[in-house]
């Protein structure tokens, strides 16, 4: 069976435990914590980031993009027409670059400060980044997200999915970072309703299940996380 070191507050973690819902591979979760550096965990990635895959083979696939690639090869064509990433070189092209949106922009504008802000600094040591959230980092997240969420309303009433005709990485890793600003309450869902329905779509989809049952020791999820009719 495959492993996968992830986080619960970690979107890409997220992202990449939605994909192998989604693909039907069985899955050892184990928990690492990044900040911690173990020295076991860095020779896995040396980068020191989740997350970390080990196929049931032994082979370390490090990084959320490099275990998209891997699992498309290892499973793409078996999943026929539910192939996560498309065939159409376009298309492909599309995917990978929400890809990247998501996974850096959107971590840079959004999840990385609400995240570090709302629920790290609250179990970091005072010397390891601990401290009191900054307002500043949140009122400003809280503003970005408005514009993520435009765009992705955007997308998805000119498509049916995101990157186009079919469901694709690039709505799981959207979906995965929403999902923990979500869990916050800080996605302002009333401000675009093509945007509240995409998620919906995908939030009700067997995959998400396990994510909407977890919650966090000491910050509880908002009254409408876990609410497939929010």
């Amino acid at each position: 069976m495959a492993k996968l070191f992830h986080h619960p507050v970690d979107p890409q973690s997220r992202f990449i435990r939605l994909v192998l819902s989604e693909m039907d591979v069985a899955t050892d979760l184990v928990e690492e914590k990044p900040w911690e550096r173990r020295e076991a965990f860095l020779h896995m990635n040396p980068a020191g980031v989740l997350p970390v895959m080990i196929d049931a083979t032994g082979l370390i696939v490090p990084g959320a993009s490099p275990i998209c690639e891997y699992l498309d090869e290892a499973y793409g064509d078996a999943l026929g027409e539910q192939r996560l990433l498309p065939r159409d070189a376009r298309a492909r092209v599309e995917t990978r670059r929400l890809i990247e949106w998501f996974s850096i922009k959107f971590y840079a504008e959004v999840s990385e400060y609400l995240i570090t802000e709302k629920i790290l600094k609250r179990f970091l040591p005072i010397g390891e980044g601990g401290s009191s959230p900054d307002t500043a980092a949140i009122r400003a997240a809280k503003s970005n997200v408005r514009y993520h969420l435009r765009y992705v309303g955007y997308l998805v009433r000119r498509r049916n999915w995101l990157a186009g005709d079919r469901l694709s990485y690039a709505d799981f890793v959207a979906a995965a970072h929403l999902s923990i600003v979500d869990y916050l309450g800080d996605v302002p869902w009333d401000e675009d309703q093509a945007a509240k329905e995409w998620y919906a779509r995908l939030k009700s989809r067997p995959s998400f299940r396990p994510l909407l049952a977890e919650t966090l020791r000491g910050t509880p999820p908002s009254a409408t996380y876990a609410d497939l009719d929010f």
